[in-house]
């Protein structure tokens, strides 16, 4: 008998539907999907990361906060999480959303394509989640942003891989595992760590090449 449960396929569908209607809650609606906390385990993901109570981190891609308030949480009121799009319909709708939560240490970043528009030298952690294969000239992007990186400061990438099903293959939106670790290599990074928990996604962890340790998982 067929289920009624509501495919991958299906889903990603009318998130591509929602996503043209250019309404922000619709947006946000498409970038979650109604599978995503099983498939990418959100909570895993923050735990694997490593945050400390205080830490600055940086949600690149930030979409409709699906991550932000997760990290928030991480960070703790003496932290700060930057909530970093270029999207003003997402940025607008995490701010409110931040207002309503009074989540204080979530700030709303509007960035630029080419820049995130982070405090130079104060990020602990750089976040990103399917969002990497969006950016453009990303050696260049990820070399810039070292500048905004603390002393400890590290890059995470979640990415569909070459294991994601056919709806990130036919659109463009993943990057393979390996051009991932090359592109971050030539901009000045080493793989810090490599969490292998997600099933169609790459989890990757860069430091600065001069300070980070070798792979831990």
């Amino acid at each position: 008998m067929r289920s009624s449960r509501t495919s991958p396929q299906h889903r990603a569908i009318a998130c591509a539907l929602l996503l043209a209607a250019g309404c922000a809650s619709l947006k946000k609606c498409a970038y979650e999907g109604s599978g995503r906390d099983q498939s990418q385990q959100p909570e895993r993901v923050v735990g694997a990361l490593g945050i400390a109570p205080g830490d600055r981190v940086a949600d690149l891609g930030s979409g409709g906060g699906y991550f932000t308030f997760r990290l928030a949480d991480a960070v703790g009121p003496k932290g700060k999480v930057y909530a970093v799009d270029i999207d003003p319909d997402m940025t607008d709708l995490v701010a409110g959303m931040a207002r309503e939560r009074g989540a204080q240490n979530v700030e709303v970043v509007l960035a630029a394509s080419d820049d995130p528009k982070l405090p130079d030298g104060q990020i602990d952690l750089v976040f990103t989640a399917n969002t990497y294969h969006h950016i453009g000239d990303r050696v260049a992007y990820f070399t810039r942003l070292k500048r905004d990186l603390s002393s400890k400061g590290r890059v995470a990438i979640l990415d569909y891989d070459e294991s994601a099903g056919w709806f990130p293959h036919w659109f463009g939106h993943l990057t393979p595992t390996s051009t991932v670790e090359s592109e971050m290599k030539q901009a000045g990074y080493r793989l810090a760590a490599a969490p292998d928990f997600l099933a169609e996604q790459s989890f990757l962890v860069f430091a600065p090449a001069e300070s980070a340790p070798s792979p831990t998982s």
